[in-house]
């Protein structure tokens, strides 16, 4: 049976999440700010939510339909056979959000939606009273632009909770966007990685999941497990075909950080995620690479939160003299200081606006600056003769 589903993404990210569906062999519907529909059966979704690297949530559609008074809201969500979805024990939660709508009371709108569900269900059953005591099913009332969308959430929590990062240090990345900076960065197996400032982890944990073609949420549960209805063991099937595509090469992937209590937590990160990685107590104005061709990636301190302003972008003009003396290497920035290329000394190639824990912030992308020139002809008497 096929059904319409989405994934909820940071803004920005909307073609890279398209991109993943592609990849999976799903078939995109509709790509619009923040969210990419897309349709299939109960194992097309669990795959969704096994690998889908850069989304946020997956839920599934079951309603559409314009609402500007609570009566229209209480209508359209009761017009939905809700007992194809709900057992008679089910335990109803009811998420909400509002955007741009008349219908701006979240906490009504969760009220009026879950009391439309009940009486639905009362109807069906034939019961005055719904016991609730059974598993529970997450609804999402969300509110755009007077549109009213009713799904069900297939994650619980976010596709961001992978199950390795129990840790955390100051102001960390999301597993989500880190996976997306990877992702944009154009990193290859074949090509060496580093992340001078590496924090928690994330982005070299990410790369290297990648890179083995591990999927994101293959230690972890989702809330559609749940479902009575779910086909054919979409989960088991989606897992078992996720652990065979599995790999464990060697990748040459490091992460560095001036904190040695960050690397421990990186090198537990790590291990809880199955991938072996390169770790180092460094400070960025160490970096010396003689390799050519790698790929930074790079979350700096902003200064609204870890330095004060000046010292960040003190940090931000040492980068550019440590990174353009890498021979051939790409660098990708993720920063929120507006003048950040001023300070930073070179415009960008390439700029994407993302967001990183709710701040503005720009993906700042630079081709390799210098490549190693090729070799002189040793000069001869010889007449030259073209290869």
């Amino acid at each position: 049976m096929t059904n319409t589903y989405f994934a909820t993404c940071k803004i920005g990210l909307e073609s890279v999440v398209a991109g993943e569906l592609r990849d999976l062999g799903v078939e995109v519907l509709r790509v619009s700010d923040a969210r990419v529909d897309f349709a299939g059966d109960h194992f097309a979704m669990a795959r969704a939510c096994l690998w889908l690297r850069t989304a946020e949530r997956v839920l599934m559609k079951l309603a559409s339909f314009r609402a500007v008074t609570f009566d229209e809201l209480y209508e359209g969500v009761r017009r939905i056979r809700w007992k194809d979805y709900l057992l008679r024990t089910s335990f109803i939660h009811v998420n909400g959000k509002s955007a741009k709508s008349r219908l701006f009371s979240v906490s009504d709108c969760q009220s009026i939606a879950k009391k439309a569900i009940v009486d639905s269900l009362s109807r069906e059953y034939g019961l005055k009273i719904l016991p609730e005591n059974g598993r529970r099913i997450i609804i999402e009332i969300g509110i755009l632009r007077d549109e009213v969308t009713v799904a069900l959430d297939c994650c619980g929590a976010g596709l961001s909770r992978r199950g390795y990062r129990t840790y955390n240090v100051p102001a960390p990345i999301s597993e989500t966007l880190g996976a997306a900076i990877v992702m944009l960065s154009g990193y290859r197996q074949t090509r060496p990685l580093i992340d001078p400032m590496c924090g928690s982890g994330t982005m070299p944990i990410e790369a290297a999941m990648i890179a083995n073609n591990i999927a994101p949420g293959i230690n972890r549960e989702f809330a559609a497990e749940d479902w009575h209805f779910l086909q054919n063991n979409a989960f088991a099937a989606a897992r078992e075909q996720a652990r065979d595509s599995a790999r464990s090469d060697k990748v040459d992937i490091s992460g560095r950080d001036i904190d040695p209590h960050s690397i421990e937590l990186c090198k537990k990160h790590a291990k809880k995620a199955g991938v072996m990685l390169d770790w180092r107590v460094e400070p960025v104005q160490k970096l010396r690479e003689t390799r050519t061709g790698g790929v930074i990636v790079c979350n700096p301190p902003y200064g609204e939160r870890l330095l004060e302003k000046q010292s960040a972008e003190e940090l931000y003009r040492q980068m550019h003299g440590i990174f353009s003396r890498l021979d051939g290497w790409s660098v990708n920035i993720i920063a929120s200081h507006p003048d950040f290329e001023r300070i930073y000394g070179a415009r960008a190639d390439k700029r994407r606006k993302l967001s990183n824990g709710g701040m503005t912030c720009t993906l700042y992308r630079y081709r390799p600056p210098y490549l190693s020139p090729k070799p002189e002809r040793p000069k001869t008497d010889e007449p030259r003769i073209d290869e």
